[in-house]
């Protein structure tokens, strides 16, 4: 029986052991040991396996290092994911949004004109479309055309009380113009068109065109149409103080209009051809401005009417449309030379201011054959303004 191996020395283990520890925390990055010098005494068990010890199934600094990382990167991987579907979320969020609140400004734009009409009436002073539309909505409509509804004959008779002397509001050269009452309650103007034939139809249709697409404070607004045989209507908003032509050579002499309200009626009426000049697309020519077709309402606001002789464009030379307008009016070059430009209706402003400063008609007669113009009238009294201006607002 062979002998058994002397037992190493308690103090010859601690030091094997304390080796083995200083080798493995010198370990390379790759994880092997690092060679470490062995003392003498010891130099016999350079060769020979030792059970592993507990410190040497850890893992080394290098795995911990990349272990770390990868969980640094996996934890870094989902912050970015979950930050990418929390910004896709939100952006979709926002599009959603804008979308439906441009819907909804669809909608709202295309309810009706009339919420437009009444805020930019109110915005100007004038007269609230509300009762008006709604008394008109209560009267038979047959149709529309665009955003015009076409009227039953029978309730533009009735509310004309069968279009009435007593209900004449005014008259041209082939129109009347009736209040229209509803309940007892005048609400609209009926200009009814006497005859027939190319012109009058040309202006009535010409009305519907410009006066359907048009929507200004100073320009008059036209509410519907009816078309009965050979005659035709058109139903305006009503207009209390009626023409400036009334109220400047009428009965009254311009006493109800002081300075202040015809400095207000000359601004509104520029402000009416600026929309129309500048503003339309293309722009529009009126060609027959007057003081009989400058309307005013209960807060004397005035509104340019009567379009029948309009045009659409800038530049119409001789030969492509026939002279028209009223005496007093036309500009000489439209009317010497039929050149028609905005500057047509700038004269014609023109003489409607003179006829609110002076209180003079655009022509009068001085003899049973003899007319003069209130422009060569002033030029020969232009030696003495002062004594020119209107008596009825002269301080």
């Amino acid at each position: 029986m062979g002998r058994p191996p002397t037992p190493l020395p308690l103090p010859s283990v601690w030091a094997l052991t304390f080796c083995l520890v200083m080798s493995l925390a010198n370990a390379d990055a790759d994880g092997s040991p690092a060679p470490s010098p062995v003392p003498s005494p010891f130099s016999s068990f350079q060769n020979q396996q030792f059970p592993l010890s507990p410190l040497s199934l850890a893992p080394s600094p290098a795995a911990e290092m990349q272990t770390m990382e990868e969980a640094h990167h996996r934890h870094y991987h989902k912050e970015l994911t979950v930050t990418v579907v929390l910004s896709s979320v939100a952006v979709l969020a926002l599009i959603s949004s804008a979308l439906c609140a441009w819907i909804v400004w669809r909608r709202s734009r295309q309810t009706l004109d009339s919420k437009d009409i009444e805020r930019s009436d109110a915005a100007a002073g004038g007269l609230p479309f509300g009762p008006i539309l709604s008394k008109l909505n209560s009267l038979r409509t047959t149709s529309k055309k665009g955003l015009l509804p076409t009227i039953d004959y029978a309730s533009l008779e009735s509310a004309t009380n069968k279009f009435s002397e007593g209900n004449i509001l005014g008259e041209g050269g082939f129109s009347h113009v009736y209040k229209a009452s509803l309940n007892g309650e005048a609400f609209a103007a009926v200009k009814k068109l006497d005859g027939g034939g190319q012109d009058c139809e040309r202006e009535f249709e010409n009305e519907i065109e410009l006066l359907g697409r048009v929507r200004h404070p100073n320009i008059v607004s036209l509410l519907g149409y009816c078309v009965h045989g050979e005659t035709r209507m058109l139903v305006y908003e009503l207009m209390q103080n009626g023409s400036l032509e009334t109220q400047l050579h009428g009965p009254s002499h311009g006493s109800a209009l002081p300075w202040h309200t015809r400095m207000k009626i000359a601004l509104d009426i520029a402000r009416g051809l600026e929309y129309l000049h500048e503003h339309c697309n293309p722009p529009v020519i009126h060609r027959d401005l007057k003081s009989s077709n400058i309307l005013l309402d209960s807060d004397f606001n005035a509104k340019i009417s009567d379009f029948g002789l309009a045009v659409i464009g800038r530049n119409h030379s001789k030969g492509g449309l026939k002279v028209s307008g009223t005496l007093g009016y036309v500009a000489p070059e439209y009317l010497l030379d039929g050149k028609l430009t905005e500057k047509s209706d700038v004269y014609a402003f023109g003489i409607v201011l003179l006829e609110l400063l002076l209180g003079r008609k655009p022509v009068e007669k001085m003899a049973p054959s003899r007319c003069q113009s209130i422009v060569a009238w002033l030029f020969v009294f232009r030696q003495c303004p002062s004594s020119l201006i209107d008596q009825s607002f002269r301080i």
